[in-house]
């Protein structure tokens, strides 16, 4: 048997990301890739209105805009960011996600060596 990192996605196969997360009504839904002590692959699909609230991470996170539209608060900045554009918020500041209407992302964090 083969051993694989990844999860909750096909292997040898062309795949469409947005595609693989719904929107839901009124949530914020996540289908996490891998998840370890050094990194974090997650991809999300906001509806209009929702957030994340301001929180810090203990690794550098960088997030990918996919489909729509979102705010990104990084410490006491925001940005806002649409299709394509990507953001990287440091470890340790405190950031915040919010969906300008419906968005999808994928989110990337790399933790420090345990």
């Amino acid at each position: 048997m083969e051993t694989h990192y990844l999860k909750n996605i096909e292997f040898e196969n062309v795949l469409e990301l947005p595609s693989l997360v719904e929107y839901q009504q009124g949530q914020v839904v996540s289908r996490t890739f891998v998840q370890n002590k050094v990194v974090s692959i997650t991809l999300f699909a906001f509806d209009e209105g929702e957030e994340i609230s301001s929180h810090s991470s203990d690794g550098d996170a960088m997030l990918m805009i996919l489909e729509g539209a979102a705010r990104i608060t990084i410490g006491n900045q925001e940005f806002s960011l649409n299709k394509g554009k990507t953001i990287v918020m440091p470890a340790g500041i405190p950031h915040a996600v919010a969906a300008d209407g419906k968005f999808k992302m994928l989110l990337t964090v790399v933790f420090p060596q345990p």
